[in-house]
């Protein structure tokens, strides 16, 4: 603490945590850590298979490799930090632990709303203008889309790092959430942080509702090129390309959109950590589980790697 006139600064913060000690919470903790334990394999080997398999070096899939990506590193932002605090029963953590928190968190997220706009629109290119997809979709534009999401994601994270632990907070150290969330630190303040909430408003609505905009017209487009195809079987498989993606925006969108276009009035502390809980773990989990079950070609890159593997194993017991 230091202190600053009649006031005491506060110079760390203690999370509260998602739960508490209690023989039901215990279950719970370890269910969670079974879903982080699936999301670390499900995205490691989704990358691992669109990297190895030559079928899957595809625009589609580049962006997938990079969503799974994303989902490792966002869950393994937040989940490894809570879990340490649960076990040893505390939760402090330093302004500058926090503030890298929040930097990692707000990049990763603002880096997965860009991608999923990039990834809607690579599949309005791949279904309404076949011809031209290799020529529009080529290798230089979809790094440059890729550093595109990180480069808006990394500065949204950062301005709102630095300008939240900018503030005086003095009123308690306590942060009733599982991570550094800007809108539970924002309450600790001890100065008025009406404007800068209005600016984060509006920065997240933009965030949010820019590349979703994108999605929805995007997927506008492509139900206008289904409705006009002749084949019942090019319709069908054209929904079937799309219906993976739709499930992960609305997933993530759905989430995302309750936590931070909702006005800070109509917040409460536990409905904020389920959601949170939702979009930080759950999805992440969630997404290589939806993309390997319904995409053919997935499934046969994993198949082809257990072949391999089976193989390998047969050839070392001959030895």
């Amino acid at each position: 603490m230091e202190w600053s006139g009649n006031q005491t600064l506060i110079t760390h913060f203690v999370l509260l945590g998602l739960f508490t000690q209690t023989p039901l919470h215990f279950f719970l903790f370890f269910l969670i850590m079974t879903m982080f334990l699936v999301a670390l394999t499900g995205n490691g080997l989704m990358i691992l298979l669109i990297n190895i398999d030559s079928r899957l070096h595809s625009p589609m899939y580049f962006f997938l490799s990079w969503l799974s990506l994303m989902d490792l590193m966002l869950i393994s932002t937040i989940v490894p930090r809570m879990a340490v605090d649960f076990l040893s029963g505390k939760g402090y953590i330093t302004f500058a632990g926090c503030g890298l928190q929040i930097l990692f968190f707000l990049t990763l997220l603002g880096d997965e709303c860009f991608l999923l706009a990039f990834m809607a629109y690579d599949r309005y290119v791949a279904i309404s203008n076949p011809l031209r997809y290799s020529l529009v979709m080529n290798k230089r534009v979809c790094w440059l889309m890729v550093a595109f999401s990180w480069l808006f994601g990394l500065l949204d994270g950062l301005i709102q790092a630095v300008f939240t632990l900018h503030f005086p907070y003095c009123r308690s150290n306590k942060i009733d959430h599982f991570f550094c969330e800007v809108p539970a630190i924002l309450k600790l303040a001890c100065a008025d942080t009406s404007l800068y909430e209005s600016m984060i408003y509006v920065c997240c609505v933009l965030m949010l509702l820019l590349p979703f905009s994108v999605i929805s017209a995007s997927y506008l487009q492509i139900l206008v090129a289904v409705l006009r195809m002749h084949s019942a079987e090019g319709r069908q498989k054209a929904f079937a390309t799309c219906s993976s993606h739709m499930t992960v925006v609305t997933l993530f969108y759905g989430a995302a959109m309750v936590t931070y276009i909702r006005p800070q009035a109509y917040h409460s502390s536990k409905q904020d950590k389920v959601v949170s809980a939702f979009y930080t773990m759950l999805t992440p989990m969630l997404n290589p589980i939806i993309y390997s079950l319904r995409n053919k070609e997935v499934t046969g890159a994993l198949k082809k790697l257990l072949g391999r593997c089976s193989c390998g194993q047969r050839e070392d017991s001959l030895q």
